[in-house]
């Protein structure tokens, strides 16, 4: 009861200290200022920040990022690459979010990425390529975006903690056939270990919400890989719970952790 009463005091207080007592509604004068450039530009930089690099190249010799921005040919594939509602998850605009480019204003990964490369590089976008499309471009590189789908509370209780819609077929295949950078969407750590040895890069990119340019502006390295993790990533459910100093603490090993000035 002593730890009730001293979380419902921290929360009184707080609300005693903003009037909400005294003025309990909100002050519409400042919705103008909701979703202005300068709350985006703070986004974008969180998301740049907020980006977790979990595999770099097979070593340290060979990394897989920055990705260059000139190129001939490249492919983004991938439910999540063009699909602001993925990026936004649950809690935005409806409980449970939803998905498509119509939840909000935004700019979609597959945007972020077109507008970051050199004007001469040709981006081609397909969602689930097939083999044979795949051997029938000379890509220069893939970048895949996969994930789960937007949930909130129990709701998104899980007992696999996979990848969802179709995702782990598409970057599989994807991944088999040309060089790529898998790119993940979510709000929580899934399941990679089993499909590791198939990609070249692997980040974890959360969720972005809506400004889906700061993943680019890490991808192709105008700024450097920042964020670290919160909490251990597991290799398979089976092991959860799991934390330091367990006795049979067996993390998902980041292969290379790179960073770039």
């Amino acid at each position: 009861m002593t730890r009730i009463d001293d979380a419902v005091r921290r929360i009184l207080r707080v609300k005693f200290t903003l009037g909400l007592f005294e003025n309990p509604l909100a002050d519409y004068k400042l919705v103008k200022h909701v979703g202005s450039q300068a709350h985006r530009e703070l986004a974008r930089e969180a998301v740049r920040k907020s980006l977790v690099l979990l595999k770099n190249g097979a070593n340290a010799n060979g990394p897989m990022l920055p990705l260059p921005k000139k190129a001939s040919r490249i492919l983004v594939a991938g439910s999540h690459a063009n699909n602001l509602g993925y990026q936004c998850g649950g809690w935005t605009i409806t409980w449970q979010g939803v998905e498509g480019n119509n939840v909000t204003i935004g700019t979609t990964i597959l945007d972020a990425i077109t507008a970051s490369v050199d004007s001469n590089t040709e981006v081609v976008y397909s969602e689930s390529p097939t083999t044979e499309f795949l051997k029938s471009n000379n890509f220069s590189y893939s970048i895949v975006v996969v994930g789960e789908l937007p949930y909130a509370e129990t709701a998104g209780d899980s007992m696999n903690l996979t990848i969802t819609k179709g995702g782990i077929d598409t970057m599989s295949n994807v991944c088999g056939n040309t060089k790529c950078v898998v790119v993940l969407i979510s709000g929580r750590p899934l399941v990679v270990q089993p499909y590791l040895s198939n990609i070249d890069a692997l980040v974890a990119a959360w969720l972005p919400g809506s400004e889906g340019q700061g993943v680019a502006d890490v991808l192709f390295g105008d700024y450097e890989f920042r964020g670290k993790l919160s909490r251990t990533w597991f290799k398979n459910v089976d092991q959860l719970p799991m934390n330091v100093g367990d006795k049979n603490y067996d993390h998902f090993i980041l292969w290379i952790w790179a960073h770039y000035n």
